[in-house]
């Protein structure tokens, strides 16, 4: 909205400051900074106040997690709110990309609301029926599948571009919609699965978001791209201003967030931010990078799929617990000891995903 005014610039002054995607990222992040920081303790007293019992803790989950009963949750509308203020505030309103993945990122908030207010107003863990999830998910990653497309350059539509082998481009054709659905849908459910402790999913995400944020930065200019040698994809520098408010406002978060949480995300956070990550990447034809940079979630939603399936298969278990951060608690980690570790992890990651970008 902002950039509007540089209609008033004659192509010095301050006004023309607002043409650069770098200074309107800056304040895209402080505004969801200070967002967080000035709603964040009203809206827990609200959220406890109209919860009561808060949250509903599993009753087969570690037992240091029962000291946790009262927490409220929904936490994730502090972050959802700081993230799309300060985009529709510092981003170019013309760019379809910013609201493909806003409306990712709303939509997949709504269907996680949804889920946490059938828990907490029933008191069980038991919220929206799987499927029911499943279906709204697949529906809305569709319709963002086929509008990216729709908005690629040419050459990129329905393309599969691969890491390191910067040439090579793996033409999906019509697969390239329920592979794109399968990356964001997966990327919410990843992020969902890991929100088990206090503060472990949130700077993940944050680290994953600026990652991307700055991979689209790159491809989405010629001289990066040309230099780079990665495709170009015209539009999709404006996502930096989104990751930016996503970093700023899961900051504001983490604020609260972090051990012993005053709020937890719920699912409309985790879904919400799982979505977003897993739409910039299809956007920025980076879908495969995504895997490396949120390898974290990967193995987190990994260790559920491997436990179920071996379990039905065996009736025995793997892991002494998943989503494999609860099987390093019943191993006796201290939960402080295991957000921590599982952040330097994600930061590797990240390293390793940006790598990317160069390594020929």
């Amino acid at each position: 909205m902002l950039y509007w005014l540089t209609a008033l610039s004659d192509g010095g002054d301050f006004f023309n400051l607002f043409r650069y995607i770098t200074f309107r990222a800056g304040g895209a992040f402080l505004t969801a900074l200070v967002f967080g920081f000035i709603f964040g303790r009203p809206l827990i007293a609200v959220l406890r106040k109209r919860q009561g019992k808060g949250q509903p803790i599993r009753d087969d989950g570690p037992e240091g997690h029962f000291a946790k009963a009262g927490t409220p949750t929904m936490g994730g509308l502090l972050i959802v709110g700081a993230l799309a203020t300060s985009t529709v505030l510092w981003a170019r309103l013309d760019n379809p990309f910013v609201w493909i993945v806003l409306g990712v990122t709303l939509s997949f908030a709504l269907i996680g609301f949804a889920d946490d207010y059938a828990k907490v107003s029933k008191q069980t863990t038991a919220g929206v029926p799987g499927k029911v999830r499943l279906l709204l998910g697949f529906l809305i990653a569709g319709i963002a599948a086929y509008f990216a497309a729709a908005y690629h350059p040419d050459p990129l539509q329905n393309q599969l571009a691969v890491p390191v082998l910067k040439d090579v481009l793996i033409n999906l054709g019509v697969l390239f919609i329920p592979f794109s659905i399968i990356v964001i849908v997966g990327a919410a459910n990843a992020v969902n699965l890991t929100d088990g402790l206090d503060g472990l999913a949130i700077m993940p995400v944050m680290i994953a978001g600026g990652t991307l944020g700055i991979i689209a930065y790159a491809v989405g200019r010629v001289d990066f791209t040309e230099y780079l040698d990665v495709h170009y994809v015209p539009g999709t520098g404006e996502l930096l201003i989104f990751t930016a408010a996503l970093f700023g406002g899961g900051l504001g978060f983490l604020w609260y967030n972090a051990p012993p949480a005053a709020v937890f995300m719920g699912d409309t956070g985790s879904l919400a931010l799982g979505g977003a990550l897993g739409a910039i990447a299809v956007a920025t034809k980076h879908e495969l990078v995504l895997a490396i940079v949120g390898g974290l979630f990967v193995v987190e939603a990994l260790s559920v799929i491997i436990q179920v399936l071996y379990f039905k298969r065996t009736g025995k278990r793997v892991f002494l617990m998943a989503p494999i951060h609860h099987h390093y608690e019943k191993k006796g980690w201290a939960e402080p000891q295991i957000v921590i570790r599982f952040w330097i992890i994600s930061l590797i990651l990240a390293m390793i995903g940006l790598a990317t970008l160069k390594v020929r």
